[in-house]
């Protein structure tokens, strides 16, 4: 069984996950973390718990998801993974927070990226695989992390409770961000379980049933 603990970045709102299993192994998902005192809490999490992280990773590369990834590098020598297809994001961190006007509170160092992700591939992590499921719409190279054997999946800002991803930003596309969701996503199981980039976590009947966008 896994254990799922989610950690929320205060400035945006933005959900991390550390994700482990009794192996102690363990992955971290979008540390949005904008402050050392936030991703100290992670840190202090890792410890307590005993985890050895194996896997940074990122559902994409909007600046609210990846300012923590140099914390976590810096702590457990892991380098991002994420899609290729977002790499112009990547580069361009800095323009997304003169964009938000929050470019006088942070800076981003950006960091090589380690594996570069594709649909279909495998994260993993002690006894636990997460399949890679190229989920494009609220950016081009969105990413979802789905875990068969426990019936779970990470959305980042594929899938809300009773919303979607914003699609008005670059790389941003409503008709195929709602094909993603119909065809990538509703084709799992109605249980399994949803934990989005933002807010709190729903199903997939759930939201089949209820989310307005779909």
């Amino acid at each position: 069984m896994i254990k799922n603990k989610l950690f929320e970045s205060y400035a945006m709102g933005e959900n991390c996950y550390v994700v482990s299993d009794s192996s102690g192994e363990a992955v971290i998902i979008d540390c949005g973390s904008f402050t050392k005192e936030e991703f100290q809490a992670i840190a202090d999490y890792i410890s307590s718990e005993g985890l050895t992280p194996v896997h940074q990773l990122c559902t994409h590369f909007h600046f609210d998801h990846v300012m923590g990834l140099q914390y976590v590098f810096d702590a457990y020598g892991l380098q991002p993974e994420g899609s290729p297809l977002d790499e112009d994001l990547y580069d361009n961190v800095n323009n997304q927070l003169q964009l938000f006007s929050m470019s006088r509170k942070v800076d981003f160092r950006r960091l090589d990226l380690g594996r570069k992700l594709i649909d279909g591939n495998q994260i993993l992590f002690g006894q636990h695989a997460l399949q890679v499921i190229h989920t494009p719409g609220h950016s081009r190279g969105g990413l979802c992390f789905y875990c068969k054997k426990e019936g779970t999946l990470w959305s980042g800002d594929t899938l809300f409770r009773d919303s979607i991803g914003r699609t008005d930003l670059p790389g941003g596309d409503y008709r195929q961000l709602i094909g993603s969701i119909r065809n990538r996503l509703f084709c799992l199981p109605d249980a399994t379980k949803v934990y989005p980039g933002h807010g709190p976590s729903t199903t997939l009947a759930y939201e089949k049933a209820y989310n307005p966008y779909i």
